[in-house]
């Protein structure tokens, strides 16, 4: 596992920092901790907001 953040790309607001086996999978556990079942659940406004996850480790 590793290291990522995740942020909007649209104004860099942090939204998650965790650990993930890899990109996908920490967008899917960004999503769960905020209540969703992955991240295609997510409401469009947030998706919409281009979320990206970057490797720390």
């Amino acid at each position: 596992m590793s290291i990522f953040q995740i942020k909007q790309k649209t104004n860099g607001a942090v939204l998650w920092t965790g650990s993930a086996a890899d990109a996908v999978s920490a967008l899917d556990a960004m999503a769960r901790e905020a209540g969703y079942i992955d991240f295609a659940a997510l409401p469009e406004t947030i998706r919409a907001a281009c979320p990206e996850a970057s490797k720390l480790d």
